[in-house]
């Protein structure tokens, strides 16, 4: 952060200081906000702006943060025009926020004092923390549980956007399921991400509605050659064979939606799955070190496959060891989601772990909350789905408890375009 700059925890330190002290920050804060916006110190890369406009939404290919907040909608407005305006409205303080600004012009302290503020305040002074929103639109918003068409746009339903079958071993919840719309903010600070989301809720109250939302933690893919690989909460390192940014050819082939594939307003989108996975996280503890690597298919410190000696290395599913066993087992996890398995299809993932406490009975109620964008799900997270739900051995430590489909579109070109446009338009 600049030195002139103040910081969120100073801010927050200050409060004690008095109404005067908080209001000297405060607005010293809000001068700030509403300053060119980029509040990182030299060199603080982790603490700088993401770019809003753009060919594609940020939050797909941009580096993976550490902490996630997604928030899933119901539209409980009949009004189309109001829902446009409020995808408007959501725009420009996206804009904003992405850039370390308050979500309105007047912001937390700008306003008449008799009046709500527009911007809740507790993001004062922090830096934008290459925050990221990404919107997405599910099925339900093209046509409702009860077949209604309520804002003219059943027709412009991608075909991509079917309804994913149910898999084997499901347990998913209805109320932590589905969504007419979806928000993914993304951030290196976990404030950040939560006023965000905190301040679209805000912006939506009558027009839109809470449906469900997940807090997470350490991302658990790698989404840049830059960044190391993580590990989930099985201790392993995850995502190791994930699309990256740098792979243009294969993001065109296997992540943004092309021309010709269907609704022309989704050209240069992408399609989003998420899976709330509950892991049980006790018998996994309790399972040998030798049957964790087996049910994987790669090794715990390193992360190499089995029979490997790096990460990185391809599989090589035809090899034995001395007993004449395969090294990496059928029906291992790495055997089953690998692409030469599910006809070359590949995902972009990003997902997160979760801790949402205990579930009452001693346990922790953790896991994954997996995200992973796609180009058509119809031919790669189904079909590496059903595969993974028929015969993963791991499926005995998991259980999947929610899920939710979103057609994400193309990026906001500039500031004359909004969230929506091109399927509204």
């Amino acid at each position: 952060m600049s030195g002139n700059g103040v910081s969120r925890r100073r801010a927050i330190t200050l409060a004690g200081a008095g109404v005067a002290g908080v209001a000297g920050v405060a607005a010293g804060a809000g001068a700030l906000l509403r300053g060119s916006g980029d509040h990182a110190a030299a060199g603080d890369h982790a603490a700088g702006a993401v770019p809003f406009h753009g060919e594609h939404q940020a939050g797909i290919v941009t580096p993976a943060q550490d902490r996630l907040h997604f928030v899933a909608f119901d539209v409980i407005t009949k009004d189309r025009a109001r829902l446009v305006e409020l995808l408007q409205e959501w725009t420009a303080a996206a804009a904003r926020m992405t850039a370390g600004r308050d979500a309105g012009v007047l912001g937390a302290v700008g306003g008449m004092p008799e009046a709500p503020p527009d911007d809740t305040g507790e993001a004062l002074g922090l830096p934008p923390s290459q925050l990221t929103l990404t919107i997405g639109f599910g099925p339900t918003l093209f046509r409702d549980a009860d077949g209604r068409d309520r804002f003219g746009i059943a027709d412009r339903r991608p075909a991509a956007l079917a309804d994913l079958p149910r898999f084997p071993g499901d347990a998913l919840q209805p109320q932590i399921s589905g969504g007419d719309l979806c928000v993914q903010a993304c951030a290196n600070d976990p404030q950040v991400a939560v006023h965000a989301i905190r301040n679209l809720a805000r912006l939506g109250m009558g027009v839109v509605s809470v449906r469900w939302s997940q807090l997470g933690f350490g991302r658990t893919s790698s989404t840049s050659r830059e960044q190391a690989t993580p590990r989930n909460l099985f201790g392993f390192k995850d995502g190791t064979a994930n699309l990256k940014a740098e792979d243009a050819d294969l993001l065109r082939d296997q992540l943004w939606v092309q021309p010709g594939d269907g609704a022309d307003w989704m050209t240069g989108g992408s399609y989003l799955v998420t899976r709330k996975i509950r892991m049980l996280i006790e018998t996994w503890d309790r399972t040998p070190l030798g049957e964790q690597e087996e049910i994987v298919g790669r090794t715990k410190g390193s992360g190499a496959p089995l029979g490997q000696g790096d990460e990185f290395d391809e599989p090589d599913f035809a090899a034995r060891g001395d007993d004449g066993e395969l090294r990496i087992p059928e029906h291992a996890h790495v055997t089953l989601a690998h692409p030469s398995r599910n006809g070359g299809a590949r995902l972009l993932r990003r997902g997160y772990n979760f801790v949402d406490g205990s579930d009452g009975l001693g346990r922790l109620d953790a896991g994954l909350f997996f995200i992973a964008y796609q180009r058509d799900p119809r031919k790669q997270f189904v079909p590496i789905q059903t595969q993974l739900a028929r015969h993963d051995v791991m499926n005995e430590y998991l259980r999947h408890v929610s899920s939710g489909l979103f057609a994400c579109p193309p990026g906001v070109r500039d500031g004359g375009d909004h969230w929506g446009r091109s399927l509204f338009g």
